[in-house]
C-alpha cells in the first residue's frame, strides 16, 4: 500500500468522524487513541470514534488472521499459518456469561498450528525470575487451550526458557507428555541469537524430508540473526544442522533475507528438505521496518497507538483498521506478499494478543506470568 493510499484513506476516516455525532467523540475508551494535531487542516485523532466500546476485538483479530491466511493460499495454495500466543482466539466466550464458551470454528479452520511461549518456564515478569513456571492462574487455562488446540488437530510448539539443564529438560518432558513440540532458551524470546546449547542436536533428529507440519518433530528459532554475520553465514550456519523446521526474523540486520539464503535454509546437513517460517508481527508497527513513514508518530496516522513498554521504537496499532491489515496482507506490496516471494513455507503471526491492550489498559504488552 502506498503512503497515498495510507493517507486518503485517513483523510477519509477523518471526514467521517468529524461529521458524526457528539456522542461519538465523548464515548469511553479513547484513551488508547492519543491523538498529535499535525497542524494545517488535518483534525487531530480525538475525532476519531471510540470503535473499541463497539466492536468484539478478538473476533476482529480472529477475522484478520483468516484473510492473511485467505490471501496467503490464493497466492500460495499449501502456505502454512501458525498462530502465536493469542490461545483465547481458539474460543469464543459468550458475551453475558465468560465462563461459557464455544469452539472458534472458522479460525480453527483457518489454522495450522499454534505457538505459545512459557506454558512450563516462562521470561521474568515483575518479582519472578527467569526460567520460574507462570502462576497456576495463568498456566491451568493456557495449558487447557493448548491441549483444545491439539486435540484440534493443530500442530502446538511450546517455547519456555530457563538456563540449567534440569529445567531444560523438565520442559522438555512435560512439553512431550501433552504432545508438544518443545524449545528452551536461555535468552528472553526477542533476543534470541543462538541455537540451544543444551542439546546439542535436535531431538528425534532425523535424515527424513520434511513436507508439512504434521510432519516436524523438532524446531528451533532465531529473532536476531545479526551475530551470526553476513547473510551467507547465518544461512550456513542454520544449513548445518538438522532441524525440521527453523522459525526465523524476516530481516538480516536492516535487510530481508535473500531469497538464495531461505532457499539455503531449507536444508538440513544431511540434504534431506525442511520447513522454514518467517515471523510477522500483526499487533505492534515497527519504526525501523520498511513500511514506516518519516512523519508517522503515535495518533498518527490516527491508529498508530502507544508505543510499547518494552521497546520505544514499536507502537500498538489498531490492527482492526483496513489502512494497517493492507499494510500487513493484501496485495503484491503487503509484507505478508514479501515473505512468500522470498520463498517461506509459512508465517508465524506475532501479537495476537494486542486486543488485550485495548481491553485492559495496556496489560496486554507484557503478559502476566
Amino acid at each position: 500500500m502506498t503512503f497515498k493510499k495510507i493517507a486518503l484513506a485517513f483523510s477519509l476516516l477523518v471526514t467521517v468522524a468529524m461529521t458524526s455525532s457528539a456522542a461519538w467523540s465523548q464515548a469511553t475508551g479513547q484513551t488508547r487513541i492519543q491523538g498529535v494535531p499535525q497542524g494545517g487542516d488535518i483534525a487531530a485523532p480525538l475525532a476519531q470514534p471510540a470503535l473499541t466500546a463497539i466492536i468484539d476485538l478478538r473476533e476482529e483479530m480472529r477475522m484478520f488472521v483468516q484473510r492473511i491466511a485467505t490471501y496467503a493460499r490464493r497466492v500460495k495454495p499449501n502456505f502454512i499459518v501458525i498462530a502465536k500466543d493469542g490461545l483465547d482466539l481458539l474460543v469464543k466466550r459468550d458475551a453475558t456469561d465468560d465462563t461459557k464458551t464455544s469452539p472458534a470454528r472458522a479460525y480453527l479452520r483457518t489454522i495450522d498450528g499454534v505457538m505459545q511461549q512459557g506454558m512450563f518456564f516462562a521470561e521474568a515478569v515483575g518479582d519472578r525470575p527467569f526460567g520460574a513456571p507462570p502462576i497456576p492462574e495463568r498456566q491451568l487455562p493456557m495449558l487447557a487451550l493448548a491441549d483444545y488446540a491439539k486435540n484440534s488437530g493443530l500442530k502446538v510448539l511450546s517455547l519456555d526458557f530457563g538456563k540449567d539443564r534440569k529445567t531444560i529438560d523438565e520442559a522438555r518432558r512435560l512439553a512431550n507428555e501433552r504432545g508438544f513440540l518443545s524449545l528452551v532458551s536461555d535468552v528472553p524470546s526477542q533476543d534470541i541469537f543462538k541455537l540451544p546449547e543444551h542439546p546439542a542436536r535436535p531431538p528425534l533428529e532425523n535424515s527424513r524430508s520434511v513436507l508439512s507440519l504434521d510432519m516436524v518433530q523438532n524446531y528451533a528459532t532465531i529473532r536476531n540473526s545479526a551475530p551470526f554475520g553476513q547473510e551467507a553465514q547465518f544461512a550456513l550456519k542454520m544449513h548445518d544442522t538438522n532441524y525440521d523446521a527453523l522459525l526465523v526474523e524476516v530481516f538480516h540486520g536492516r535487510k530481508p533475507l535473500s531469497k538464495r539464503a531461505v532457499e539455503t535454509l531449507k536444508f538440513k546437513k544431511l540434504g534431506a528438505r525442511r520447513l522454514v517460517f518467517a515471523y510477522m508481527d500483526v499487533g505492534s508497527a515497527a519504526s525501523y521496518h520498511y513500511y514506516w513513514r518519516a512523519n508517522w508518530r503515535e495518533g498518527s496516522p490516527f491508529w498508530i497507538s502507544a508505543p510499547m513498554r518494552d521497546d520505544p521504537d514499536r507502537y500498538n496499532v489498531e490492527y482492526w483498521r483496513p489502512d494497517w491489515q493492507g499494510i500487513m496482507s493484501g496485495d503484491t506490496s503487503s509484507y505478508l506478499y514479501g515473505i512468500i516471494a522470498q520463498g517461506f513455507d509459512g508465517v508465524i503471526i506475532d501479537g495476537l494478543d494486542a486486543y488485550k491492550f485495548f481491553e485492559g489498559d495496556g496489560e496486554g504488552e507484557v503478559d502476566g506470568q
